[in-house]
């Protein structure tokens, strides 16, 4: 009799279990599953608080938990080719020779455009007006003080201290990186022999932080320093930054309308283009889209379901996630970018069948 009893006990149990676990998985909101269903990204810091924002809000409209780790571009194309994250975010597109390199082909989603700003830590922290040549030889260590003339003469009437200059770097494999050094290329013959353009570079002078966090704090806790840092970093811990000269001649300010200015040039179906020197007249020139990547072929290691959750994640960050974009200081994408970055999501399939 025991027996008998404790039989049927224990098949309450697993049904129980079962139905629970059943009903688990099967929940749906809005044609979404949830509690069950985790997006893992990984990649750049340039873009993190408007991701941080947009991966929140799209979690409390579908139930999908989308976790992104800010470890910087070159950590996201790692983690992605060696496929423990979903999707990987860069702010550089896969050169010819990384796309060769990559296990599979990937697609290039673009979900903003950013700016690039060159922010300082001197006594009264005036508003500087900064040269392409002048901010070269700062990074070239040309350039050592700040009462220097080659920065008094294009700062008239500003007193400059004679304080030794700090310079501020990345020094993790980093987009942001990559877009600065690809203006510095651009516009210093000397920069692009002896330095280059790349995620990672060989500094010349100064310290080393990671992530665009580590690089806005360093600047903040040190006398004289000056780095680049993504302008959302540097209003949110408002910090100061210069007027740079772009190809036109004009001191531009970096804000959401000088960076969606840059974006006014032919880009290519696949949305691979660097925007940095923009031949337009009122563009801040150390400007650029971001990227997600995701492979176009999904069945790797994950279920049909997990493929169909991460195009609708796509699909809403280029739309609806937009409206999120100009409060966190980043450009909205141009329509036309739009309409590329709906046609690579649509390349993406499913044993060779698009996601629908």
């Amino acid at each position: 009799m025991i027996r008998i009893i404790t039989f049927f006990i224990l098949l309450f149990f697993i049904c129980s279990c079962g139905n629970n676990k059943s009903n688990h998985e099967t929940q749906k909101k809005d044609g979404h599953t949830t509690g069950v269903m985790q997006l893992i990204g990984a990649g750049a810091s340039f873009p993190y608080p408007l991701y941080s924002k947009m991966f929140s809000e799209y979690g409390k409209q579908t139930g999908v938990k989308v976790n992104y780790q800010s470890i910087g571009s070159g950590g996201g194309i790692r983690q992605l080719t060696e496929k423990t994250v979903d999707f990987g975010a860069s702010d550089v597109f896969l050169s010819d020779e990384e796309i060769k390199r990559m296990p599979a082909p990937v697609v290039h989603v673009p979900t903003c455009l950013g700016s690039v700003v060159i922010a300082y830590n001197i006594p009264g922290n005036p508003e500087l007006k900064l040269t392409p040549d002048v901010l070269a030889n700062i990074f070239l260590a040309k350039i050592r003080k700040w009462n220097d003339k080659a920065l008094a003469s294009t700062n008239p009437g500003i007193k400059l201290p004679d304080t030794p200059i700090m310079v501020i770097h990345r020094s993790d494999g980093s987009g942001t990186t990559f877009i600065f050094t690809s203006y510095l290329s651009k516009t210093s013959e000397e920069w692009k022999t002896r330095i280059g353009n790349d995620k990672s570079v060989n500094w010349l002078t100064g310290l080393g932080s990671k992530g665009n966090e580590g690089v806005s704090g360093l600047i903040q806790q040190t006398p004289g320093a000056i780095g680049y840092v993504e302008l959302a970093y540097a209003i949110q811990n408002k910090m100061v930054f210069a007027e740079l000269k772009n190809k036109a001649g004009k001191f531009i300010k970096p804000s959401l309308e000088s960076t969606t200015a840059a974006a006014k040039a032919e880009v290519p179906e696949d949305t691979r283009i660097t925007l940095t020197d923009s031949d337009a007249p009122d563009a801040y020139p150390i400007s650029s889209f971001t990227w997600l990547l995701v492979y176009k072929e999904q069945n790797y290691n994950r279920s049909e379901q997990k493929a169909k959750e991460i195009v609708k994640m796509l699909k809403w960050v280029i739309t609806e996630g937009q409206q999120y974009n100009n409060e966190l200081m980043y450009a909205k994408l141009p329509e036309n970018v739009v309409q590329k970055a709906e046609k690579a999501i649509e390349t993406i399939t499913y044993n060779g069948s698009p996601i629908k």
